[in-house]
């Protein structure tokens, strides 16, 4: 069977991968269409990874391939129909990520709240010159209300952290009803309920039935002290309301750990000081990475046996 590996992984993960005799790429660039169609082409199994270009257009040619074994989560750089079409079956990493995530999620809400990423840049320019009653004045997370868009896996672990860390009002918004959460919380009937909210997480999958779920009226429905965070996917959300959103000042701020065509993060994002903007730093831990490469490599284990995978999508 010959396995391709789209980015190097861990150490403890590569090492396991040696059963599978894996091939790696020679660089750790998204894998472009051509690419993807020659690995489809010449590999058993790929293990491509954010961004690598599976979308339709990757099968047009002759496939040999039966198994994309996602590293990650999140499917939306693979149109999965295409691929069912095609006989390959997809695979990806649930559950490893959950508490990796949420805590960035936390990160960001804190660090939008009380002008962390502001803070640093004024010291490390040489312009703090000491504390000052009114200098760089945020806002305080206990005790307010935050919305959460998309109340899967994820969602409800940022609900546990804001509600019994920081006794947050959790209001959330999701596509079906939700009962049992572990958490107080109130589901409410649309987007704009939840944007309403003090803080607003969004935490949907990606794909065609989220891109730009988060659009100029959804961002209008919230109040002006209102931060704003994604760890859901970039296109989850209209960038450029977004920008026109902060600009104008419309919301307080907000936090980004993804971004609409990752990974070029446009100019006027990165001009203002009311946005927190991280590198994609959601499972950018090394025991989360192990534990997402624990689950490739079951999926892997389950093909190459002809038991049923794992982790189908």
């Amino acid at each position: 069977m010959r396995v391709l590996i789209s980015r190097h992984l861990t150490p403890k993960v590569e090492a396991e991968l040696v059963a599978f005799g894996a091939e790696y790429r020679t660089t750790d660039a998204q894998m472009t269409l051509a690419e993807c169609r020659a690995a489809l082409a010449e590999y058993d199994a790929v293990v491509p990874t954010l961004g690598d270009a599976f979308g339709a257009a990757a099968f047009s040619g002759p496939v040999r391939a039966r198994l994309l074994a996602n590293f990650g989560v999140g499917v939306n750089h693979i149109d999965v129909a295409a691929a069912r079409a095609a006989g390959v079956a997809v695979t990806n990493t649930p559950g490893a990520v959950t508490d990796a995530t949420a805590d960035i999620a936390m990160t960001l809400l804190l660090m939008s709240a009380r002008r962390a990423g502001e803070g640093e840049r004024m010291l490390r320019a040489g312009r703090w010159h000491g504390w000052q009653p009114t200098q760089l004045l945020g806002q305080h997370v206990s005790g307010k209300r935050l919305g959460i868009i998309g109340m899967g896996r994820i969602g409800r672990a940022v609900a546990r952290r804001a509600h019994f860390g920081f006794g947050m009002e959790i209001i959330f918004f999701n596509r079906s009803q939700i009962a049992g959460l572990g958490v107080p919380a109130r589901q409410v009937a649309s987007v704009a309920e939840a944007m309403a909210a003090d803080f607003v997480v969004v935490a949907v999958p990606g794909g065609p039935a989220t891109r730009h779920l988060i659009d100029a009226a959804a961002l209008a429905a919230m109040p002006p002290h209102g931060h704003f965070i994604n760890i859901a996917r970039g296109d989850v959300v209209d960038e450029a309301a977004l920008i026109r959103a902060l600009e104008g000042r419309r919301i307080a701020g907000a936090g980004l750990d993804v971004y609409e065509r990752e990974p070029e993060v446009p100019a006027r994002l990165m001009a203002l000081e009311n946005v927190t903007l991280l590198p994609h730093l959601g499972t950018a831990s090394e025991e989360v990475r192990d534990g997402m490469g624990r689950m490739v490599l079951a999926n892997l284990a389950a093909f190459a046996s002809g038991e049923p995978l794992a982790n189908p999508v």
